[in-house]
């Protein structure tokens, strides 16, 4: 799986309404057996939300944030999957039907790791449908 910053800002931003089953959600992921993938736009991403004030009421210091990815980055399963010799080549594809925006191009990227990883991208963000050949799943969703 390849985990979406979204996933990540909701575990660990107490205050959200989905904090508890997305911190539920991925402690167990991450405490599992199967590999985790959390790239660099995630994290990064989750970075820039968690510390920025303007985003959240409680927003914490860049370093802080940095140090909670870095604690999810120290377990086992985790691991931080990078652009292959495929890569351009599948975000291509992504990138040429007319219902993707300039907005979603961080998104064709992510979806792309995760086609090239044969990865399923969790996430709460349902614009990841629009990309053909993505697994996608929002593990916050009621099940």
């Amino acid at each position: 799986m390849l985990v979406d910053a979204n996933i990540l800002v909701y575990a660990a931003n107490r205050a959200a309404p989905e904090h508890e089953t997305a911190r539920q959600w991925l402690d167990g992921r991450l405490n599992g057996a199967a590999r985790v993938g959390l790239p660099w736009p995630s994290l990064l991403a989750f970075v820039r939300i968690v510390s920025n004030p303007a985003i959240l009421r409680r927003a914490v210091a860049p370093a802080d944030a940095w140090r909670q990815a870095r604690e999810w980055l120290a377990c086992e399963a985790a691991w931080i999957p990078l652009p292959g010799a495929r890569h351009a080549e599948v975000l291509g594809s992504l990138l040429e039907p007319r219902a993707v925006s300039s907005r979603m191009v961080p998104d064709a990227h992510l979806a792309a790791l995760a086609i090239e990883h044969g990865l399923t991208l969790c996430s709460t963000d349902g614009d990841f449908l629009k990309f053909h050949g993505l697994k996608w799943e929002n593990p916050l969703a009621a099940r």
